[in-house]
C-alpha cells in the first residue's frame, strides 16, 4: 500500500510518500510545496491544487492521509488553512485517491506516543521509524508522520483491532 500524506498550509505543505513492504514502512519521497512569494490566495490554492495533482501522478498513492483543521489563534488563519485543505482535498477527490483525515493530536500520539509532542519530537520519531539519513524539514516530517499514522491504523483495521468508546452508547445505558 503507498499512502501520500499531506499536511496542509497556505504557504508551506509538507508531503510525505511511503509504502507498506511486507510488515516495514519504507520511505518513498518527501518535500514541501510552496507557492510564490506575495501570490494571492486565489494562486496560491491554485498552485497547490496542481501541485497536489502532479504528486498524485508521479507516486500514484493508493490512498491519501490529511492532517485535520486544529484551532488556529485567529479565525483569519483557521479559514485560510481550511481553504488550503480544500484545495488539496480538491486535487486528491479529483484524482479518486480515497481520503482518510486525523486529528493532529492522534497523528503525534501514534508516531511519538504523546499527543502533545512537539515538533522536534516528531521529526526525530519519523527519522528513526523510517531510518532517514537526515532529518526532514518539519512541514515534510509532519507530513510523513500523518502517513505512518494512516499506515498504523490502516494495520490495526485489517487486524480487526477496534478502538473502543469510553463513551457509552444508548444499547449500554439501556444494559445496566
Amino acid at each position: 500500500m503507498r499512502i501520500l500524506g499531506i499536511d496542509p498550509g497556505s504557504n508551506a505543505t509538507g508531503y510525505g510518500v511511503v509504502e507498506r513492504v511486507g510488515g516495514r514502512l519504507v520511505h518513498v519521497d518527501h518535500g514541501t510545496l510552496r507557492p510564490a512569494r506575495g501570490a494571492r490566495l486565489a494562486e496560491r490554492l491554485a498552485s497547490l491544487h496542481r501541485d497536489v495533482a502532479a504528486l498524485v501522478a508521479r507516486h500514484r498513492p493508493d490512498v491519501a492521509a490529511v492532517e485535520e483543521v486544529f484551532v488556529a489563534a485567529s479565525a483569519r488563519s483557521a479559514l485560510v488553512l481550511g481553504q488550503a485543505r480544500g484545495a488539496v482535498l480538491a486535487a486528491l477527490g479529483t484524482a479518486a485517491v480515497p481520503v482518510s483525515e486525523y486529528a493532529a493530536r492522534t497523528v503525534k500520539q501514534s508516531v511519538a506516543g504523546s499527543g502533545a509532542a512537539d515538533k522536534r519530537q516528531v521529526q526525530g520519531m519519523v527519522r528513526r521509524s523510517l531510518a532517514l539519513e537526515a532529518t526532514p524539514a518539519a512541514d515534510a516530517a509532519d507530513a510523513l508522520a500523518v502517513a505512518i499514522c494512516h499506515a498504523h491504523a490502516a494495520r490495526l483495521a485489517g487486524a480487526g483491532v477496534v478502538g473502543r468508546s469510553r463513551r457509552r452508547g444508548p444499547a449500554m445505558r439501556r444494559a445496566r
